[in-house]
């Protein structure tokens, strides 16, 4: 099939390498994304046969066995839980470090530069270095209880509170991402607003009330359907600070910790696949419900 590009010499010019541009992100898309995603859809109708090959087909079996399967419905609470401590509290600290850091402080670019490191730093390290700090004998956090003459807190090994340790941990390494993006969103807001504000009276609590938050909500928007997804597919801090024999384990895993376990310690593929469109499909119903509410609170004027 042979396309025809009309036009002058000049316009055919910019279609080609207009083209030519978009391939290698079209190509990363496919590859990357779009290829795995069809791939793991075929997967998730089979049984993973031995070392990966002779799969069997099984149908349905998967998802039966996925709606009757307590450990998943456990693990899918488990990250609604997570998702509920980490995403309000980092949008929300986030945002005011903004607005501190928007205003005329000393060493402004040094204290944003210290709040975006933990964004920068390996994760696997991250989880390290607070594993330790919550270390139930020797952690620093217990240390500092006991001198002040408090009892120690089993801060990971607790189940009723080891998804908010857990949580503490994301809050803490994204909250230098969430403050650059809404700085990037208080500088879009015009200071006229503010100016003309000033003369009527108001109060830095008025002005942010009733200026900075209904300007910056598409940013806010933006930010909460990220974080959303993010904490959605929570696994790296749990698998480093939480270890097997950890009895707070099954009231923390993710279902992306729970999809690693059985496609890639139990090597039931198949069934882990199965796990991943479950989480697929309640990612986009949350973010359908976003995009339905978004409009009733989100001010593009």
């Amino acid at each position: 099939m042979n396309i025809k590009i009309k036009g002058s010499r000049r316009e055919r010019s910019e279609f080609l390498w207009g083209w030519l541009f978009l391939l290698p992100t079209m190509a990363g898309l496919i590859i990357l994304n779009i290829i795995p995603i069809i791939q793991t859809v075929y997967q998730s109708f089979f049984k993973t046969g031995a070392f990966g090959r002779g799969n069997v087909f099984v149908g349905l079996q998967n998802y039966e066995k996925l709606f009757t399967d307590s450990l998943v419905w456990q693990a899918l609470m488990n990250t609604f839980k997570y998702a509920l401590v980490e995403v309000p509290f980092s949008i929300v600290i986030a945002l005011l470090l903004a607005v501190l850091m928007d205003g005329k402080i000393r060493g402004k670019s040094a204290w944003r530069t210290i709040y975006f490191l933990p964004m920068v730093a390996a994760p696997a390290a991250v989880a390290m270095v607070w594993r330790w700090l919550y270390n139930s004998e020797f952690g620093l956090f217990n240390h500092l209880l006991n001198s002040l003459g408090l009892s120690s807190v089993n801060w990971i090994s607790n189940p009723s509170t080891a998804y908010i340790s857990v949580a503490v941990v994301g809050i803490w390494s994204i909250i230098g991402y969430n403050m650059v993006l809404f700085i990037a969103g208080l500088k879009e807001i015009p200071r006229d607003y503010y100016e003309a504000s000033q003369i009527d009276g108001a109060g830095g609590v008025k002005q942010f009330f009733y200026i900075t938050l209904p300007l910056i909500s598409p940013t806010m928007f933006f930010v909460a359907v990220t974080r959303i997804i993010g904490a959605m597919q929570v696994f790296d801090s749990i698998y480093m600070m939480m270890d097997k024999s950890n009895p707070a384990l099954v009231k923390t895993q993710s279902l992306v910790y729970l999809f690693y376990r059985y496609s890639f310690v139990e090597g039931n593929k198949g069934y882990g696949s199965s796990i991943v469109l479950l989480l697929l499909v309640v990612i986009l119903l949350i973010t359908v419900i976003q995009m339905v509410c978004q409009k009733k609170w989100v001010n593009y004027s």
